[in-house]
């Protein structure tokens, strides 16, 4: 699957689970976060895709995904970044 789908796919799981994904630019990695009960993630706009990508799925991660249904290329994507993460 192409970089740009997978990216499609995780902003129309983060419109399911009421979470904002927010692109900006600066000097920061990006990530999830939560401000008065609102979900974020975080993105540097002027890092590689590939960078945006990892932080969405560590990012989407670290939520309870177990009883949603994703698509099986998304899941895996995100499983596969967790495992690495742990790894490191």
């Amino acid at each position: 699957m192409k970089p740009e789908e997978l990216y499609n796919h995780f902003e129309e799981l983060a419109d399911q689970l009421n979470v904002t994904i927010l692109e900006g630019k600066g000097d920061f990695e990006g990530g999830y976060c939560t401000v008065n009960g609102d979900q974020f993630v975080v993105l540097n706009k002027i890092r590689p895709l590939a960078q945006r990508l990892r932080i969405l799925a560590v990012s989407f991660g670290a939520l309870d995904l177990k009883d949603r249904y994703i698509v099986p290329v998304l899941r895996e994507f995100v499983d596969s970044h967790l495992f690495e993460e742990e790894r490191a």
